[in-house]
């Protein structure tokens, strides 16, 4: 069963950047601040998804990346082909989730005295995955963070996809274990990118 993309307050601004973003496409780059937030799936946060991003200057390890199901190696897509569903599997997915630490009694007055403080979501712990689309002439990726180990494309990113008929796209998935959206084991990454093509059937 596919299971839906969270949706987020500012959900419909990523899909505004999602149809707008413009020019680059440095493969291992650092990420431009600009491109704001990811979609998410799952369990997944925009503090966990600023773990990832802190994260980025770390050397690259591909020991424990995901493999990746689907796209496979060349894969082809119809430009009139329904949104695909992408597909992975994790050694960090069969790590159990450790003991968080139980709140202060400072945090939790701090929380009565200032309920706004609630504003954010709970810290999360488990396997999370950053999958990041580059599109020639594009200057941000096409972004999910999830928890989930499948991405059932959206048709807004699909049609971004779709923009870009003939020419390599790059899919590169970074895997971590969170505890308390704090960085446990990881970040890994593909060794090499996954490049895939939507193609023009007329």
């Amino acid at each position: 069963m596919t299971l839906p993309i969270r949706k987020r307050r500012w959900a419909p601004c990523a899909a505004v950047l999602l149809m707008l973003g413009t020019a680059c496409d440095g493969e291992d780059a650092p990420r431009n601040e600009a491109c704001g937030e990811p979609l998410y799936g799952g369990e997944a946060t925009d503090e966990a998804w600023r773990t990832f991003v802190d994260a980025q200057g770390r050397p690259t390890d591909s020991s424990q990346a995901v493999t990746l199901e689907s796209p496979v190696p060349g894969q082809t897509y119809a430009m009139d082909a329904a949104p695909p569903t992408w597909r992975w599997t994790s050694p960090l997915a069969s790590r159990l989730p450790s003991r968080e630490t139980p709140r202060s009694m400072l945090a939790w007055l701090g929380n009565l005295l200032l309920p706004s403080a609630q504003a954010h979501l709970p810290p999360v712990t488990g396997d999370f995955y950053w999958v990041q689309i580059t599109v020639p002439g594009r200057r941000c990726p096409v972004e999910l963070l999830t928890s989930n180990m499948e991405w059932q494309l959206d048709a807004a990113t699909w049609d971004v996809l779709r923009a870009a008929p003939g020419q390599d796209l790059r899919v590169q998935v970074t895997s971590a274990y969170l505890v308390q959206n704090r960085l446990r084991e990881g970040p890994y990454r593909l060794e090499s990118p996954r490049t895939i093509r939507v193609e023009d059937s007329r």
